[in-house]
């Protein structure tokens, strides 16, 4: 990617899910970085904040910002960063680039960067034609499914990253979507695409690749989320100094677990909600290309209730799920593992607590924990039902946290504090001793 930029050219990086695209791609920004100048990155809405983390994370001296709010402060916002070019990425979303692109059309980028850019696969999309109008030195897409139902979707990402070095859409279609020149197009595209799979580079992975997600509330679930915070931090505030910690730990317990659930999905706590859930989103949109790639995924929550509420979702896309918690009868459970691992339902929602022990699920090569978990110890378990003696494929841990939330503070806590959580799961559990005043007025702050 950095030759391609130093000759002035752009390139696809299609590597497997789990294999480091976003943390070469920060590599990237990091090794090109330029005064005064800025690069765009192009993300599915739910990934924007999670961009916004990884560099943070891996590249804090790298500044990023991210495109949101109403018409009015996006503009602002974007005026002043093509004005000054004082930020060193701005990360935006596919849908907002759309109405933004008239303030950006004109502005010329260090790097423009797509990811899953398989969302500009129809060359005749809004989100296809509107990146393609963008300014930049180089261009680059990042992607898992190039190319998913046919050569004209590889034409589409082409034309963003290297517009006019193939023929024309119509042209190409003749000459390669019948598979009779597939050696030559690959000869063509070889320079400019770089691809790694799995099962290509055991060799450098780890038995477990870890990987963090961070989510962005929507609108709605904002609203629902700060109006509790507002509610619940001077009535904890409160309860610690008339109380102590140790006599009003239940309740203390109930305040936080509410701010969880509904960064979770607000409607576990509030009635007629009708909003969507950020965590949620994100999670829809990861599955797809999964599924469709053959993976077979555990999907651990604290929850009951949230995997019932999320469970008919999936449904609704076509997925067979299973579900299993503290009810199920132990003759099922075995019964569903069995089911499971012989590969006939792709995704098994299972409850954190009735599923931390005593199944064998080495089925599955993906593990997503919804909703972080307090004791690693126990997040660990849940996650060895995949990895564990028998599992042959290397496993996928995906953990999703809700950003700017009670979430975010929790594990950034237990990151500084690494035994600093006990265990604070429901109202009624053990484990609040593990926190002391300053760490609780932390978390409502």
């Amino acid at each position: 990617m950095y030759a391609l930029d130093r000759l002035h050219m752009g390139g696809v990086l299609a590597d497997d899910m789990g294999l480091g695209k976003t943390i070469q791609t920060i590599a990237l920004l990091k090794g090109t970085r330029e005064e005064k100048r800025t690069s765009l990155i192009v993300a599915p809405t739910s990934l924007t904040y999670n961009w916004l983390s990884e560099i943070n994370r891996f590249a804090p001296e790298l500044s990023a910002a991210v495109v949101s709010g109403n018409a009015a402060q996006r503009e602002r916002l974007l005026r002043h960063i093509t004005e000054n070019g004082d930020v060193d990425a701005v990360i935006t979303s596919y849908p907002l680039i759309r109405r933004d692109i008239d303030l950006l059309a004109d502005y010329s980028f260090r790097l423009i960067i797509l990811d899953e850019a398989q969302n500009i696969k129809n060359a005749g999309s809004m989100a296809a034609v509107t990146v393609k109008r963008l300014k930049g030195d180089s261009r680059f897409a990042l992607t898992g499914t190039p190319m998913e139902n046919g050569v004209g979707e590889l034409w589409s990402i082409f034309d963003f990253v290297l517009p006019g070095y193939l023929p024309g859409y119509h042209s190409f279609l003749r000459k390669y979507q019948d598979g009779a020149d597939s050696e030559d197009l690959r000869q063509r595209i070889r320079p400019f695409l770089t691809r790694r799979l799995k099962q290509d580079v055991l060799t450098e992975l780890p038995d477990k690749i870890e990987t963090r997600l961070t989510a962005q509330m929507t609108p709605e679930q904002k609203n629902v989320y700060q109006a509790a915070m507002e509610r619940l931090r001077p009535k904890v505030n409160r309860l610690i100094e008339e109380k102590g910690i140790g006599r009003s730990r239940m309740e203390v317990l109930s305040a936080i677990t509410e701010l969880r659930e509904i960064c979770c999905h607000p409607s576990l706590v509030l009635d007629g909600y009708t909003g969507s859930s950020g965590k949620l989103e994100m999670l829809l949109e990861l599955l797809p290309d999964m599924i469709q790639s053959g993976r077979r995924m555990l999907i651990f929550s604290q929850f009951t209730s949230l995997l019932k509420l999320i469970r008919p979702r999936l449904e609704e896309h076509g997925w067979e799920t299973m579900y299993l918690d503290g009810d199920t009868p132990a003759g099922e459970r075995l019964e569903m593992t069995e089911k499971f691992n012989s590969g006939e339902v792709p995704l098994f929602l299972i409850s954190l607590r009735a599923g931390g022990s005593g199944l064998n699920l080495t089925g599955a090569d993906v593990v997503i924990h919804y909703d972080p978990w307090w004791n690693p110890a126990t997040e660990d378990q849940a996650t060895d039902r995949a990895h564990r003696i028998g599992q042959t494929k290397k496993v996928d841990v995906i953990r999703l946290v809700m950003g700017e939330s009670i979430e975010e503070q929790v594990v950034e806590l237990g990151s500084r504090k690494k035994a600093l959580f006990d265990q604070l799961i429901t109202p009624g559990e053990a484990g609040l001793s593990a926190l002391t005043e300053q760490d609780i007025r932390l978390l409502f702050s």
